[in-house]
């Protein structure tokens, strides 16, 4: 006697995956609308009005700030003041036509770019090294290296300004740049990464006759570039932003940096339409720089997320 056929269970067919960008809008939308309102056209408008009021109160201050750059030497007064009109270029005249701003700018420029060129290639060497190299005390190594991030910064300065004033780094480009170079975090990033590159990657390079840093050039950082790009404009805020270890090693007019001399000249009684003309100056090339690694940027954030 046959056995009757056994039906078999249709395999149902796999769900398309969820794009990052509808997953983020269910994510927003589940944190922004009412439970009862989700997945509705109520919904969606709860939430665009929800995050066109965020979207305006973050884009509040740098209005505030260019429209107040471009008034004249007046009193400000509150709602008045906020008015895009009158406006003037006078502040901007009075900034760029001083002496000290353009070598502050200067001064910035050169410490945030050198200390980005330098952070990516340390970060990155030692990202590679402690990722996929093995040799004796590597873990012990890298954790006391970022243990690092658990010290604050105010307790290390004292001693790196003792150590660079014996050397004769105050007032010195080098003495500037050179402490900040050693970032822990820039360092525990680049690990991370390079440690889901295949290590297949790595040996076909060998087998090829490639060198270390061959391979270094050639394999990692090629697949580096999001990390880079994000890991830049982060180094490159902070650095440009920096203002207390600029203010302790240097202590002439001529090596402050933006930061430390628009607050300089807050000291100085100056008008405040120059002192928000100078804080849109050091404004724009922040902006410049995110709008350059935009694309990275989003990779690098996005792949960041996928690893975590």
């Amino acid at each position: 006697m046959t056995a009757p056929p056994v039906e078999k269970t249709p395999t149902p067919a796999p769900e398309a995956p969820v794009r990052p960008s509808r997953r983020l809008r269910k994510e927003a939308e589940r944190d922004f609308v009412p439970a009862g309102l989700r997945g509705t056209p109520g919904g969606r408008i709860v939430r665009g009005v929800l995050l066109t009021i965020a979207a305006l109160a973050t884009i509040f201050p740098f209005y505030a700030m260019v429209v107040l750059s471009l008034k004249p030497s007046a009193a400000v007064e509150f709602p008045g003041s906020l008015l895009p009109w009158p406006l003037t270029g006078e502040a901007y005249d009075s900034v760029l036509g001083s002496q000290d701003v353009p070598r502050w700018l200067l001064n910035t420029l050169v410490y945030s770019v050198v200390s980005v060129v330098g952070v990516l290639l340390l970060a990155s060497l030692a990202g590679y090294a402690f990722a996929k190299k093995r040799f004796p005390g590597r873990e012990a190594m890298f954790w006391s290296f970022l243990s690092m991030v658990m010290v604050p910064y105010h307790v290390t300065m004292i001693p790196t300004f003792a150590m660079i004033a014996k050397l004769g780094g105050v007032d010195t480009y080098w003495g500037l740049i050179v402490p900040t170079l050693a970032n822990a975090q820039a360092v525990f990033l680049m690990r991370q990464f390079i440690q889901g590159l295949p290590d297949e990657l790595f040996e076909a390079a060998r087998l090829d006759g490639c060198s270390e840093w061959q391979v270094f050039r050639r394999i990692v950082l090629p697949l580096l570039k999001p990390i880079l790009a994000t890991l830049g404009v982060f180094v490159f805020l902070w650095h440009w932003n920096d203002f207390l270890w600029p203010l302790v090693i240097g202590q002439s007019t001529d090596m402050r940096t933006l930061t430390v001399g628009i607050a300089s000249l807050q000291q100085q009684n100056v008008p405040l339409n120059v002192v928000l003309s100078g804080s849109v100056i050091a404004f724009v090339p922040i902006f410049a720089a995110y709008l350059v690694g935009q694309r990275y940027f989003t990779e690098g954030v996005t792949a960041s997320g996928i690893k975590g």
